[in-house]
């Protein structure tokens, strides 16, 4: 559909089921090509290597993990084609500040324009790029 942000595959980590499907409808409504949910962290490292998403919507408080930040340091591997990381949290604040330069943090709850805008920014590349920010 034209005027969409192309958004590509979104790995979307929530344990709470209400919210991965209302993250899920809303990425889907804004033109992601494929939206996996999964709600453990071993869930989401089988789904990175076998979905290769584009981005990672992560909530960092899982069921199996109070540390799901885990997620995106391990993302980090894939060099310069890792997936965007968004970061979904109630305690923003908890994430540790070397973790949260990795992605943009979305406090809960947070608008789904928020998560679009979010989901769809670039990210900037080379060495010159990330002094800038």
């Amino acid at each position: 559909m034209a005027g969409k942000p192309k958004i590509g595959k979104v790995l979307v980590v929530e344990d709470e089921a209400l919210v991965a499907l209302a993250t899920e409808e809303t990425l889907l409504d804004a033109g992601a090509s494929k939206v996996t949910l999964v709600s453990t962290t071993e869930e989401a490292l089988l789904a990175l290597k076998s979905e290769s998403p584009d981005v990672v919507v992560l909530d960092v408080h899982l069921a199996d993990r109070d540390d799901g930040w885990t997620v995106a340091e391990l993302v980090s591997v894939f060099g310069p084609r890792a997936p965007r990381i968004v970061f979904a949290t109630g305690a923003p604040d908890a994430i540790p500040p070397e973790i949260a330069k990795m992605g943009k943090v979305l406090a809960k709850p947070y608008l789904p324009e928020e998560l679009v805008s979010a989901v769809t920014k670039k990210r900037p590349h080379g060495l010159l790029a990330g002094l800038r920010k």
